[in-house]
């Protein structure tokens, strides 16, 4: 089967190319935010330690296994297609915030080597958001195009996504993927500026076409690799983007975390931080697609 596929349609080969690796500029502050500033995005391999990557998807993975949805060894997440969360734990968004706040799984999301990189892309300190996106992608599952805006800018817009790959996620395991050159569709950065996902529930911040009829319609490419454990993709709030589909032929689950990075002395939106942050609509760790049972359908915002 073709490796790139978006929403159930095949990816033409003409359409997917590859992300431009931007790792040999660390820890260039002035080349990494233009390269950011020129692309979009940066896409950086080798930059975490691969051990303390492994030990936090056996950690995500572990609690998983607990629940009935991961066969043993955990660490190859393998998907049982079943689940017993909601018997084992009755109360979802409080399992789901522990398996987020994992030490091991924050020792990668939150710890000092990312801290230190995501300083040198903006070129001065960093904080990340406490409420962390925890994402174990079953074959079948995708996420359709978006930008991180509407979730996102309340209190500032400086603020970037941090897509790392916790463990190997090739192509057909469904990792992330930009369309090219979107940070610069100025018409849809106008229509989306002041939408805010959690005021304006009318409206969706997912695109309703797939991705590659997106990318048609504005004569560009998807980009996206074979990532690495711990490679990772950064990239500010107008850069649309989303996830190939898992076609994995082993039942393999992609395992992955979105964190989101913003200067430490802009303005601080509380949903996102503290011990017990609310999230985008105020439901906790509860309102996320991971903390549903595998077997559960995504809901799109």
């Amino acid at each position: 089967m073709h490796d790139c596929v978006a929403q159930g349609e095949i990816v033409p080969s003409s359409m997917m190319g590859k992300l431009v690796d931007s790792s040999a500029l660390f820890p260039d502050s002035r080349a990494l935010r233009q390269r950011l500033d020129d692309d979009g995005y940066l896409f950086l391999r080798g930059l975490h330690d691969v051990e303390a990557v492994l030990a936090a998807r056996q950690e995500v993975f572990a609690r998983l296994e607990a629940v009935g949805e991961v066969e043993s060894p955990a660490t190859e997440g393998i998907f049982t297609g079943t689940s017993r969360r909601r018997e084992r734990e009755p109360n979802l968004g409080k399992f789901w915030k522990s398996v987020s706040e994992g030490p091991r799984l924050r020792a990668v999301t939150h710890g000092p080597r990312i801290r230190e990189i995501i300083r040198a892309v903006f070129g001065e300190p960093a904080v990340p958001h406490d409420y962390a996106y925890i994402r174990p992608a079953p074959v079948g599952r995708s996420t359709g195009p978006h930008c991180d805006y509407p979730f996102f800018t309340r209190t500032t817009e400086r603020v970037v996504t941090v897509w790392t790959a916790l463990g190997p996620v090739p192509l057909r395991e469904g990792p992330v993927t930009v369309i090219e050159g979107s940070h610069r569709f100025d018409d849809l950065a106008d229509a989306t500026r002041g939408f805010d996902v959690a005021s304006n529930t009318d409206r969706q911040a997912t695109r309703p076409e797939n991705h590659v009829a997106f990318a048609q319609s504005r004569n560009t490419r998807l980009l996206s690799a074979d990532f690495g454990p711990g490679d990772m993709l950064i990239f500010g709030m107008f850069t649309w983007h989303g996830s190939l589909d898992n076609h994995s032929p082993i039942g393999r689950m992609r395992l992955s975390s979105d964190i989101r990075f913003q200067p430490a002395g802009e303005p601080r939106d509380p949903r996102y931080f503290g011990p017990d942050p609310g999230g985008t609509t105020g439901a906790g760790y509860g309102e996320l697609n991971g903390a549903k049972p595998l077997t559960e359908s995504w809901h799109v915002r």
